[in-house]
């Protein structure tokens, strides 16, 4: 393990270089909790671009909420889809609840 805070970003930073889509979604949570939207939209992009449900999740809530990004309820519910799809649990109860609230009672509770 890492010693020292220094040395755990600065490992992080090598996996954000290998493209690993973890720590590229830690980086961008990092980001975001510094207020920082802007580098939070893209290190959660990229990550989402290679996978990752959560940063999906996360880049969901951006749009929502019009954090670093324009609000565009599509794009959110793209990146709900595409974590739900993943399995992730949260994206999974917002998209049914959302869905539910729509009247889609039928996809609310795939």
């Amino acid at each position: 393990p890492p010693k020292s805070q220094a040395e755990a970003r600065k490992n992080n930073m090598k996996r954000v270089e290998a493209n690993d889509p973890v720590a590229m979604c830690q980086m961008g949570r990092r980001r975001y909790s510094e207020g920082d939207y802007d580098g939070a939209f893209e290190y959660f992009s990229k990550a989402a671009a290679l996978g990752d449900i959560f940063a999906h999740n996360n880049l969901s809530v951006m749009y929502q909420k019009g954090e670093g990004v324009e609000k565009d309820d599509k794009k959110a519910v793209h990146h709900l889809e595409q974590a739900a799809i993943g399995g992730h649990p949260d994206a999974r109860h917002n998209l049914g609840c959302l869905e539910g609230a729509n009247g889609r009672d039928d996809r609310a509770v795939k």
